[in-house]
């Protein structure tokens, strides 16, 4: 299984960004679809984001489109996110996730510990 560590998470504003970051270690990073899930408070866990382990191809889900950017860099073995127009609405923890063998709708196969972002109104 390869590890993940997510780092980046915070207190913002309304209308402010963040950059949630996700180090991978443990295995070859480019093998790995990778991504982003939520979860909040009396709500189940949510899937935000996926890339496909060369980042040709980004999947988002309809609540995030627009606002939310997905990237990776294979050489740091780290994935981004990039939150932009934050709401109170996308208050949670945020997870880091990885694919190997499948992709996403498919369960992820490793996960970080998680995040939190908090936005104010």
């Amino acid at each position: 299984q390869v590890q993940l560590v997510e780092s980046g998470g915070g207190l913002v504003q309304a209308g402010g960004s963040l950059r949630l970051s996700c180090a991978a270690s443990g295995r070859t990073f480019s093998n790995y679809g990778m991504g982003w899930f939520r979860r909040s408070i009396g709500k189940e866990r949510e899937f935000v984001t996926a890339i496909t382990s060369s980042g040709a191809r980004t999947v988002y889900a309809d609540f995030v489109k627009g606002r939310f950017t997905i990237s990776r860099d294979n050489a740091k073995s780290t994935v981004y996110l990039q939150m932009n127009s934050l709401t109170p609405e996308d208050t949670a923890i945020y997870y880091c996730a990885a694919w190997s063998g499948n992709f996403y709708p498919g369960t992820p196969g490793s996960w970080g510990q998680g995040t939190q972002v908090t936005v104010s109104s």
